[in-house]
């Protein structure tokens, strides 16, 4: 069951208020790289505050695909706030954020993050190269500002969940994907986005 795309999240958890009151106060302080570096502490300080807990559903990995549960979207700064549920396995193919920036953190488990640098391209063929891997665990938090937004993110894990917080500079209902072809030579996919119920 996917959430309609125009609908505002309005949901009631533990420290909600206090989760937004801080978010608010990080997108304020300036240009990108401030918001994202205030977003980025904020985000390691709620996600070590045990007032604030996400719904329960955020917990239940969904079988055939990762989980986005779009869990606020603030009505004055147009930020979005969803939370992804990865399985046991499940990940993404290289991708890019659209052109929005974004802060990425943990919440639960562990997650595999590989930055990808766009060497060349040649129409919808794309050549990239990893740059770097990092295992990152409950509490870390990293930023993505375009053009440096192609990444892609995994649960390595055979047997847990995990659970990341994202906070997008608005709605993010599409993006490019990036389906290898040998090599370093990727094409370029149109993706969109849905977002699962939040219950």
């Amino acid at each position: 069951m996917h959430a309609t795309a125009n609908a505002l999240p309005n949901l009631d958890f533990p420290g909600h208020d206090k989760l937004v009151a801080i978010l608010d106060a990080a997108v304020i302080t300036g240009d990108e790289h401030a918001v994202t570096a205030a977003l980025r502490s904020a985000l390691c300080s709620m996600i070590r505050d045990h007032e604030v807990q996400l719904p329960a559903c955020v917990h239940e990995p969904i079988d055939d695909h990762y989980a986005r549960r779009e869990l606020y979207r603030s009505p004055v700064h147009g930020y979005s706030v969803v939370a992804m549920t990865w399985g046991p396995g499940q990940g993404t193919p290289v991708h890019d954020h659209c052109g929005l920036w974004c802060v990425e953190g943990v919440w639960d488990g562990e997650l595999e993050i590989t930055q990808y640098e766009l060497l060349e391209s040649d129409g919808d063929r794309f050549r990239f190269r990893a740059t770097g891997g990092m295992q990152a665990g409950p509490g870390s938090a990293g930023s993505l500002i375009p053009p440096h937004e192609y990444h892609t993110i995994r649960n390595t894990s055979g047997d847990n969940v995990a659970i990341s917080l994202h906070i997008y500079k608005a709605p993010m209902e599409s993006c490019s994907m990036f389906l290898p072809q040998g090599g370093e030579w990727f094409t370029r996919a149109s993706k969109a986005l849905k977002t699962d119920e939040v219950h």
